[in-house]
């Protein structure tokens, strides 16, 4: 247990550290924290230029709660919880592996090191995008999980911060079902990582923004706006109750396993779900949710 401890305390230390030199070093590509400020201005700025509902407010409804959840979520909730649960979860993995005499590098398939490097930034970009898109879909068929994805979907206007705005839980649950894939390859550097996380940061940007692009033929390969506002919509089809179009960064996922499904042009359609109405429109109170709902 004492080992545990001390991996906790190491995370908030370790964590707090990096946070603090990201804040105050801007001089190197893959900072994560002004990445994502640059990608949100430039995004936030297409919205402006091409509205696709021209009728949308530039600071459209709920625009500061997003806003809100989008620097919580990408930075202080790792500092407040997920770094040290990542990392006592992969140690007490590590533990359960031991005691049947077994490591975790003995679960990789292959070292993406001993390939080339698009090839093996390419195959840990198509792993994580694929593992990613089954969670998604867990997210929205498995009703306790269900509870916390309403948070995402309580989105009513589409705006690129909306892409951030979901329950402290959810990360938990893709970072839990993403640890043996990652394991599974291995070999990958902070900025190989980085590469990924900023194309998927930009694509999830871009997919709840207020335009209007599907990228033409390219729209079979990448998610984009007119297919992921479907994924929002309030009234599902009866052949998909579960839901649609759960493609994170990739669509292709979904055209390969038919849960496809754009009817038509999807602008001016209602967002939400069944009885959002109830819904509560706070953060904290969102963040307490299902345990404490409003009357």
């Amino acid at each position: 247990m004492e080992k545990y401890i001390d991996i906790i305390t190491r995370s908030y230390t370790g964590y707090w550290n990096y946070l603090k030199y990201e804040l105050i070093n801007i001089n190197h590509w893959d900072n994560y924290f002004y990445g994502l400020i640059v990608i949100s201005l430039v995004v936030w700025g297409l919205e402006i230029v091409f509205p696709w509902r021209k009728e949308q407010s530039i600071f459209r409804k709920d625009f500061w709660l997003d806003t809100f959840y989008m620097f919580f979520n990408f930075f202080l909730l790792n500092l407040i919880v997920l770094i040290a649960l990542s990392n006592t979860t992969a140690e007490f993995f590590n533990d359960i592996l031991g005691f049947f005499g077994w490591h975790v590098d003995s679960l990789q398939i292959f070292d993406v090191d001993e390939l080339p490097r698009w090839l093996g930034l390419l195959l840990f970009f198509l792993i994580t995008d694929f593992v990613q898109w089954n969670t998604h879909r867990l997210l929205h068929r498995v009703p306790f999980l269900w509870n916390f994805h309403k948070v995402h979907h309580s989105i009513k206007e589409m705006g690129f911060a909306g892409h951030l705005r979901y329950h402290w839980m959810e990360p938990i649950v893709y970072k839990s079902i993403q640890y043996i894939p990652i394991a599974i390859i291995g070999g990958f550097d902070a900025q190989d990582v980085a590469i990924v996380y900023f194309f998927a940061i930009t694509i999830g940007h871009l997919n709840h923004a207020n335009v209007g692009w599907n990228y033409g033929p390219l729209k079979y390969i990448l998610n984009n706006p007119k297919m992921h506002i479907w994924h929002h919509a309030k009234e599902l089809p009866s052949h998909l109750k579960y839901g649609m179009n759960y493609g994170l960064t990739l669509s292709i996922w979904d055209y390969i396993f038919k849960t496809d499904y754009i009817p038509h042009d999807g602008r001016d359609i209602e967002l939400g779900f069944e009885d959002d109405e109830k819904f509560p429109k706070t953060f904290l109170k969102q963040t307490i949710y299902p345990i404490k709902t409003e009357k």
